[in-house]
């Protein structure tokens, strides 16, 4: 074992004595230094309990013979910060985490590291650090919540505070809600965002097997966090087990397909290619098209399923996922166990895990009175939910670099469509015209200058709930932006429009009463009319180029801080909105 921790001590005489000051033993300083970095605050559910997997961890590291150091960058909350200005610092928050990472474990040597993380940023923020400090190392996910009273998720309050502003339902009924949500600590109890990650973490091999998005509270996730301790021990100084020695371009065409089968969140098309940029491999908008294809969508979770999150893991978690779409994956590829993805299969069924699962599984069909089955929540692969994955990407005159669809959560009547433009230049503006019944029928509804450039690239989570909430607009107008959308959004959505308005994309040339074609199947998204009236694609451009000429940017609301640096130096969102600066 190489340990480079133990050469820094030869270089510092200083580094000694101050790690004595911490309450060090003598004995500990010659020790395999583990690197314990992870999100615990007091943020929200998905970190508060954080501190009690990085100790477990850690007894396990010190039990086995080494020292684990713990480190902290916590994540801020999308759920909390709906609605204001603070949602503008989601997505930079990523890029700040992934450096407080790269300071923090290059500052000092490490001889492999822990990353404890749970949810939106937190977790693709951690994956982005690991593989820029490229120590070996384990992700260690946090787990998901329990779901509440009549199964309550998070991801409806955006429906029942819509409901309530249409009169439809009690203050009484919406405080029910708000209070019951979220009955314990974890990610939120659906297939947003965060559970999409620490998923996506699994399917690269970044993770243990069977550790993804498994209940926050329990026996399960504490043998994990001890399981991670032990291994981060192992691989200490082991350079064959550097994320840049395991992780190929086929390791996240595996976590793509995996994407497609579990109907993941959006926003996994900005996190997956950032991640894979960090070890120089490119992933783009049309690799997720091109996989999702010819994957069937599997799993009946919500948003796009009927379940809370907390069965996915009581059905058999990705290991169960894997099984179904065996012979799409690339088996033989490499993961932080030192076994191939075929390999760590073999040994789950031949250490019990799937019993154990259904055993669990048994139990929650006890306290809710059901008779499910786990065949209810992961599909078979050769009966599935639906064919043809779970997102698209559409390009056309609107979107030249692409644009993306959830078509599992959007009403087959607008798979193909022809609506008229309604533009808006900010969410605040969009959504008070929905609420006040200001939208009508037929209508494509644009928000614009919420990209990265614009404005940070915030959620577009209230309007497109108060959309697919409303009876008579979910299935007859569509939301169409250069913002993103919440992992709990569904409904007739298509985010991420590239270029954005505030470079110059022709998402900021549209005006109303332009017509808009949508087509899924087609993959298209294109202004095909001028005024109401249908024209040729000629005299469309023509008309574009002459607002081009005619056409201002807004000015950018941030002068100074992060979401600056977002705003001069992010990709497009279809190439992971990740920071790139000049050489």
């Amino acid at each position: 074992m190489n340990l480079k921790s133990q050469e820094s001590r030869k270089i510092a005489p200083e580094l000694d004595p101050l790690r004595i000051g911490m309450g060090w033993e003598i004995d500990d300083l010659a020790k395999a230094q583990i690197y314990i970095g992870s999100t615990f605050g007091d943020s929200h559910p998905g970190s508060a309990h954080l501190d009690s997997l990085v100790e477990i961890a850690r007894k396990e590291i010190y039990d086995k013979g080494g020292f684990g150091s713990r480190y902290y960058y916590t994540d801020m909350c999308d759920g909390q910060s709906q609605g204001t200005d603070g949602i503008n610092y989601s997505l930079v928050s990523r890029e700040m985490i992934a450096n407080m990472i790269e300071i923090q474990a290059s500052a000092l040597q490490f001889d492999s590291a822990i990353f404890v993380a749970s949810c939106d940023k937190g977790a693709p923020g951690s994956l982005m650090g690991m593989l820029r400090v490229d120590l070996p190392g384990v992700f260690l996910p946090g787990g998901v919540m329990a779901a509440g009273p009549e199964m309550l998720t998070l991801e409806q309050l955006g429906m029942y505070s819509a409901q309530y502003e249409r009169r439809e339902i009690t203050e009484d009924r919406l405080n029910w809600a708000k209070h019951n949500a979220c009955p314990s600590c974890g990610a939120c109890s659906f297939i947003g965002t965060a559970t999409t990650m620490q998923i996506m973490a699994e399917a690269l091999g970044l993770a243990l097997p069977g550790s993804a998005a498994l209940p926050a509270i329990g026996d399960d996730i504490k043998k994990y966090a001890q399981m991670a301790g032990a291994r981060a021990l192992e691989i200490a100084g082991d350079e064959s087990m550097k994320p840049s020695n395991i992780l190929t371009k086929k390791s996240f065409e595996n976590a793509i397909l995996i994407h497609a089968a579990i109907s993941g969140s959006t926003n996994a098309m900005m996190h997956l290619p950032a991640i894979a940029h960090e070890l120089g491999i490119e992933i783009y908008g049309d690799d997720f098209d091109r996989i999702h294809r010819k994957v069937n969508f599997l799993l009946n979770i919500r948003p796009a399923g009927k379940w809370p999150a907390e069965l996915f893991y009581y059905a058999g978690g990705l290991p169960a996922v894997m099984k179904e779409c065996y012979d799409l994956l690339n088996l033989d590829e490499m993961t932080i166990t030192g076994k191939t993805i075929r390999e760590n299969l073999k040994d789950l069924e031949r250490y019990g895990y799937f019993e154990k699962c259904q055993d669990l599984f048994d139990k929650f069909n006890e306290k809710f009175k059901l008779n499910i089955k786990k065949e209810d929540i992961i599909f078979p692969y050769d009966k599935p939910i639906s064919v043809g994955g779970s997102v698209a990407v559409l390009k056309g005159n609107l979107a030249p670099e692409g644009a993306v669809i959830k078509h599992t959560a959007c009403p087959k009547e607008m798979f193909v469509a022809e609506l008229v433009a309604k533009p808006f230049d900010s969410e605040e503006e969009c959504l008070k015209a929905v609420l006040n019944k200001e939208i009508k029928k037929g209508e494509a509804v644009f928000i614009r200058h919420e990209g990265p450039v614009g404005s940070g690239m915030p959620e577009m989570f209230y309007t497109s709930e108060a959309i697919s909430s409303d009876k008579d607009l979910g299935a007859s107008i569509a939301l169409i932006t250069d913002g993103r959308f919440s992992g709990a959004s569904t409904g007739p959505v298509i985010g991420h429009v590239s270029p954005e308005a505030a470079k110059g994309g022709p998402i900021g040339l549209v005006e109303e009463g332009d017509i808009i074609e949508i087509n899924i199947p087609e993959r298209r998204l294109n202004i095909i009319g001028i005024n109401r009236e249908k024209c040729s694609k000629e005299e469309v451009e023509k008309t574009l180029e002459k607002r081009r000429k005619n056409y201002r940017s807004k000015d950018p609301k941030y002068k100074r801080g992060a979401i600056k640096i977002l705003m001069e130096h992010s990709v497009s969102p279809m190439k992971g909105a990740y920071l790139e600066f000049d050489d």
